[in-house]
């Protein structure tokens, strides 16, 4: 049997009418086909950033993961995006700041900081010999060059010019020990490299001074005043006492509240001079003492005159109507090892240390402890008060900087005549530049979202 193959129409004569009936159709059915073929996937594609598209595999392949171990390598940019696909109601992006009053400028780590001080010693007149480490002979230079990170944000690198314009005509007041002066000194030195503040007022001691800038009216002023309370003190320049300090506890000291309402932004401080022997009066009489054996007086503590004190410099602040920006800043840490400032204690620390690699001293607790409750009762006064009070909480970011004190280099080259030569160690100060600085960085951001 022959098979008939021919088609049923003749196809030369009919090709065009061909193509014209089928074309049309195979078109349209592979449009259709390219349009719903896996149409589902293309909004994943489209919704998710390309780190969370790359991490979302390694959460599915690995379910028995549990959260708490993530932090364990969340160094790196995949792991970071792997809790945020955990958790999308709550994204991190590392370049995006928090919004603001969410982020705690307190807690994080110090990274390395390539560029190094904005200024040095020779640059800076406003340097105190015993803070000058780079002068006095300190052979090590790694100490200048780190900043410090918060944790939840970045942190803008202090900008003096825009410092001075925001404080034209107007005036800073810091209130406190010797650290205070060494935080004026720091800011000082950091304004410098704009406009060279002028000399304009000094104490016999020179521990009351002022400074101002011409070009902007702006004056910074350090007060002296260790107790916040009127204090006899009877000390010398290596911190030896030829008597027990004579502390009022209800008496502030005049020397910042005589000035307090016409100073626009203050920081005040104290707690390490509590550390030492002293009687506490009342009334003028005395209350008890701490740290005096031979007196037959009641043993009070360093934690009750403390806060004492800070809680009438407190109420004095939340009754003042006040309508500048006051800080309170929480006590510095010292990092003396194998002793104390009079008995040898050293600080050989040469790089920063991470959070959780040292605990603070017992005395830092006693004063932090004082320090917080007494604020946080004051903060809600402040603020039925309209006082704009805020906390500077530097205890933490300085606990993690071991190797920013002078050390043996407070006094200027202590060793070129005998490298083993036994001298007085400063554990506590900062070298200037040092750590120090990074705490303008913070003042600043407080300042500009406050």
């Amino acid at each position: 049997m022959k098979f008939n193959w021919k088609p049923p129409f003749p196809f030369k004569r009919n090709h065009v009418l061909i193509l014209k009936l089928v074309l049309p159709i195979l078109l349209l059915g592979i449009a259709f086909r390219f349009l719903f073929a896996g149409s589902g996937d293309v909004p994943a594609i489209l919704e998710a950033p390309l780190t969370e598209r790359m991490a979302a595999p390694t959460i599915l392949e690995t379910p028995s993961i549990e959260k708490k171990e993530v932090p364990a390598i969340s160094e790196t940019p995949l792991s970071k995006k792997s809790e945020d696909f955990e958790e999308p109601e709550t994204p991190e992006d590392e370049n995006q700041k928090p919004l603001e009053g969410k982020c705690d400028y307190f807690v994080g780590e110090w990274i390395p900081n390539p560029s190094g001080p904005v200024y040095n010693n020779e640059s800076c007149p406003h340097i105190e010999a015993h803070q000058n480490c780079m002068k006095n002979g300190r052979p090590d230079t790694e100490y200048l060059y780190w900043r410090w990170k918060p944790r939840d944000c970045e942190l803008s690198k202090f900008d003096p010019q825009r410092f001075l314009e925001m404080m034209r005509d107007k005036t800073w007041a810091l209130i406190g020990d010797s650290i205070s002066r060494n935080h004026v000194q720091s800011l000082l030195c950091m304004l410098s490299t704009v406009e060279v503040a002028v000399h304009i007022y000094h104490d016999e001691g020179y521990k009351n001074r002022k400074w101002r800038f011409p070009s902007y009216n702006f004056t910074i002023s350090v007060v002296w005043s260790p107790f916040l309370a009127e204090a006899a003190i009877f000390e010398d320049y290596n911190g030896v006492s030829t008597s027990e300090v004579q502390l009022h506890l209800d008496k502030l000291d005049k020397k910042w509240t005589s000035e307090f309402h016409q100073m626009d932004y203050v920081i005040i401080s104290s707690g390490k001079w509590f550390v030492k022997s002293a009687l506490y009066y009342e009334h003028n009489k005395v209350l008890g003492c701490h740290s005096c054996p031979k007196k037959n007086y009641t043993e009070l503590g360093i934690e009750f005159a403390y806060r004492r004190s800070l809680r009438s410099a407190l109420n004095f602040i939340l009754a003042s109507k006040h309508k500048g920006m006051i800080f309170m800043r929480t006590s510095t840490p010292d990092h003396f090892e194998n002793g104390t400032w009079s008995d040898g204690g050293t600080c050989d620390q040469r790089a920063p240390i991470k959070e959780g690699e040292i605990e603070l001293k017992e005395l830092t607790k006693i004063l932090r402890v004082v320090e917080l409750e007494e604020f946080k009762k004051a903060e809600v006064k402040a603020s039925q008060n309209g006082i704009n009070l805020k906390l500077l909480d530097l205890t933490q970011l300085s606990l993690l900087r071991p190797d920013g004190h002078p050390g043996p280099y407070r006094e200027f080259q202590p060793f070129a005549n005998d490298k083993n030569a036994k001298v007085q160690k400063d554990c506590l100060h900062w070298c200037l530049p040092g750590p120090i600085d990074l705490w303008n960085d913070v003042i600043m951001e407080m300042v500009l979202n406050g």
